[in-house]
């Protein structure tokens, strides 16, 4: 920091850096940051100036509010939150009486008619923002603990808000985190930003992360979105529309928006006339509800603005540093500005080397679902609370359930073993502060205050990382912690099976090769769930209940083709970006007619077979006229993962191919849907899961790039054993000797013939034996289950060693 600097009331944003958060706090100085560094590269930041801390410590100095501070604070705990409540309210009452000082009130009066004539207005619109200081103060982290006021405008008005301003250094939550982290309170000022406000009432704004916020998996940039001003999802009020972006194939130029979720966006923040109250909530229409709230085009802008901040502070600081960004966009102007940036804390300082993994031993009654956050599970006594007037009635270890949390809530959340609300998204309030805390969370979960009572005994679980469910009573789950640290160096490259996208970030920091088998029927399940020919024929459907609920759940989308492209392709990307640039080997689907039965109007189009599991499923499925056209959808999706998003690592695979005949008709058919074979090095392999694979394999392996060898059904069809069936289950298993010869077949035909060959069906994960047979045998790539890599990991050394 310069010496002319030190003893300012008032710096532009354009005079300041982060070298001087010690005068202008770490909001103010990133905002300088950013406008002095980005703005010339064409990222839109607002103008302002800042009131500093400076100003601040002579303000306290001039009057008797140092005194005041010293009175109620010196010797508390801050454990009594009733005492917390009463002490920060005498607090923040003295900074509203006592006077600021006249040359102050002058240097500010002076600036705000500068950034008004600078936007040719008499009283510019402008956020007034508190921006602590902390410097000699490792570990702070001051987000959400001060206040900010939007649509301030006329003089006296804004002098008023930097008074509430400087006073929301005492907050209740502000006092008692200082507490907690051992800080003095008089080591701490605050600056206070006045910054011309986006006209986001008239549009959209938002938050973004240059991580993801649950796993810490770095290679993407996550945007929550809603209508009107940012506080609706700052409080969590509001669910806002969801995006996810890929970095690496954005930078090449691609558009990888691999999530985009539609959310309930149920009220937004607007400006009104009232100078006293001048923003108010209201309710957004049917329309708003039912589109997105920013458009692909601008998901990417954003995207691209929020990598370069990003790449800016990590070279600044010299190590990587994800960023949490605010962003909005003005509805009279059209264009999209940063208002806010400031380091991720929370999975950016987390250690690599573990990995805990959280599952639930037993099945339960669902009380209530919602948006998972934290990744773990926790039971305990639901406490219900409508109000911070009823914060001390809480007690450790409680489950906090309540209809939204602010950063009042603050002192109580840090002892409940999780949090529930009824509203918000993963940038909410509450969502934020369970990260730092670590506990799980379930937000937006829809009624959950009229479904429990307080007292009653709850399970929370937010293992999935996508649905949040609390599940009546007191469940048994387990924890499994991984060391990933002592994994040694293998030749036999192994890879996952990977189902379900939500675990393919948390599975991506496991030792791997790519995943072997990613199969399409769990995302067509959980982010479809409805047959694709209801899809395709949704014109021609009755009206009536099915068309209605295909309607409600296809909300944001006219084409019904598309919704079933876009989810599919979105939940497949997901899985690639986890494991890019590594192959990833996506299964087209498998359904059997009864599981495809189940979808939503799946009775419509599907036969009652006796045996499904040997009937109409895989490549005989693919190209009758009956599906073929569902099949499309599925090259649609595919095509687009590796043309649209850029994700190139993405390979395919076709299951149950009973005759090479059947094979050439389903390259023949994906050449027709524009997914040829070999373009762009696409692979397209084949399950080897039928004796006929093993014994005509030299007349498969002419049409297609290699096997996965799939046990399961390979021993089912082998034994002639219904696996599905209990009776028979004992009989036999993959180790069988037939199972095993044809398996070693496979390998030596793929060998000969120097095609691919891999393994992704069950036995390995559960018989290490089976695995020492395949390594014995030279199998090119090995895929297993994400709960058995790690140890199977040290069966594939000790094979290894006994193979040489």
């Amino acid at each position: 920091m310069e010496d002319w600097k030190k003893e300012k009331n008032i710096l532009w944003f354009d005079q300041v850096s982060n070298d001087d958060v010690a005068l202008v706090g770490g909001k103010n100085a990133s905002l300088g940051e950013m406008y002095t560094q980005l703005v010339p590269e064409g990222i839109n930041v607002p103008n302002g100036f800042i009131v500093t801390s400076y100003a601040y410590r002579v303000f306290i100095g001039a009057t008797k509010l140092g005194s005041i501070i010293e009175k109620e604070l010196t010797g508390f705990n801050g454990k009594d939150v009733r005492m917390l409540q009463k002490k920060g309210k005498v607090i923040r009452s003295a900074f509203l009486k006592e006077k600021l000082p006249t040359g102050l009130i002058k240097d500010i009066e002076q600036a705000y008619r500068n950034l008004s004539d600078s936007y040719s207005v008499k009283n510019v619109d402008v956020a007034v923002r508190s921006s602590a200081t902390a410097e000699d103060l490792p570990g702070a982290s001051f987000a959400g603990e001060h206040e900010t006021f939007l649509n301030v405008s006329g003089e006296s008005e804004v002098i008023v808000a930097i008074r509430l301003a400087m006073a929301s250094l005492f907050t209740d939550r502000a006092i008692s985190y200082r507490i907690d982290k051992g800080f003095n309170h008089f080591d701490i000022a605050l600056s206070v930003g006045v910054q011309k406000m986006v006209r986001s009432d008239k549009a959209s704004s938002g938050v973004m992360f240059t991580i993801d916020t649950e796993t810490g998996f770095r290679d993407v940039v996550e945007i929550d979105s809603s209508w009107g001003l940012g506080e609706m999802i700052v409080q969590g009020k509001v669910t806002p529309d969801h995006f996810m972006v890929f970095k690496p194939t954005m930078k090449d130029g691609f558009s990888p928006i691999i999530q985009k979720k539609l959310g309930a966006k149920k009220i937004k923040m607007v400006y009104q006339s009232n100078k006293k109250d001048p923003v108010k909530e209201t309710n957004t229409t049917e329309k708003e509800r039912q589109r997105f709230s920013i458009s692909d085009e601008e998901v990417l802008t954003l995207s691209k603005w929020a990598v370069r901040i990003e790449e800016h502070y990590s070279n600044r600081v010299g190590h990587p540093m994800p960023m949490d960004i605010e962003w909005a966009k003005d509805g009279l102007s059209g264009e999209l500005f940063i208002v806010q940036a400031r380091p991720e804390t929370v999975q950016a300082e987390r250690k690599g080397y573990e990995m805990h993994e959280y599952t639930l031993l037993e099945k339960g009654e669902v009380v209530v679902e919602g948006i998972a956050v934290g990744r773990k599970i926790a039971t305990g006594k639901a406490r219900i609370l409508l109000s911070t007037s009823e914060l001390h009635t809480f007690k450790e270890g409680e489950i906090l359930v309540t209809k939204i949390t602010d950063p009042d809530w603050e002192p109580i959340m840090k002892k409940a073993s999780a949090i529930v609300t009824e509203k918000g998204g993963r940038t909410s309030h509450a969502a934020i502060v369970s990260r730092e805390l670590g506990i799980p969370a379930i937000v937006g979960a829809a009624g959950v205050i009229a479904k429990i009572k307080t007292g009653q005994e709850l399970t929370i679980d937010g293992s999935s990382g996508s649905v949040g469910r609390a599940y009546n009573g007191k469940l048994k789950w387990e924890e499994k912690i991984h060391n990933l640290e002592k994994i040694p160096e293998i030749k036999t490259p192994l890879a996952l099976n990977v189902g379900s996208p939500e675990g393919a970030f948390v599975y991506s920091r496991l030792p791997h090769k790519g995943v072997g088998l990613a199969r399409e029927e769990f995302i067509i399940a959980s982010h479809i769930g409805i047959h694709p020919l209801a899809l395709i024929n949704y014109d021609k459907l009755k009206e009536g209940t099915l068309k209605n609920k295909i309607k409600k759940i296809t909300q944001g989308y006219d084409d019904k083709k598309e919704f079933y492209v876009s989810r599919l392709a979105r939940g497949i990307a997901q899985i690639s970006a986890a494991f890019w640039p590594h192959k990833v080997i996506v299964r087209f689907s498998d359904f059997k007619t009864n599981e495809y039965r189940s979808l939503l109007g799946g009775d419509l189009y599907e036969p009652e077979e006796e045996n499904p599991m040997l009937g109409w499923r895989g490549a005989s499925r693919y190209t009758h006229p009956n599906f073929k056209e569902a099949f499309r959808l599925e090259c649609e999706a595919i095509k687009r993962v590796r043309e649209r998003f850029g994700l190139k690592n993405t390979q395919t695979m076709i299951p149950f191919c009973r005759t090479p005949d059947e094979g050439r008709n389903v390259l023949r058919l994906m050449k027709e849907y524009q997914l040829p074979q070999g373009q762009d090095d696409l692979k397209v392999y084949m399950m080897c899961e039928i004796p006929v694979n093993v014994i005509r394999a030299d007349e498969f392996l002419d049409i297609f790039d290699g096997f996965s060898i799939g046990s399961n059904d390979l021993a089912q069809t082998t034994l002639g054993m219904d696996r599905d069936s209990s009776i028979v289950a004992d009989i036999s298993n993959e180790n069988d000797i037939a199972v095993k010869k044809l398996v070693q077949d496979a390998i030596e035909a793929c060998k000969r013939r120097g095609k691919y060959i891999g393994f992704c069906g069950q036995a390995p994960s559960d018989y290490p034996e089976f695995l020492r047979f395949l390594i014995k045998n030279n199998i090119d790539a090995v895929s297993l289950n994400p709960d058995s890599i790690i140890p199977m990991t040290f069966e594939v050394e000790k094979a290894e060693k006994e193979r040489e």
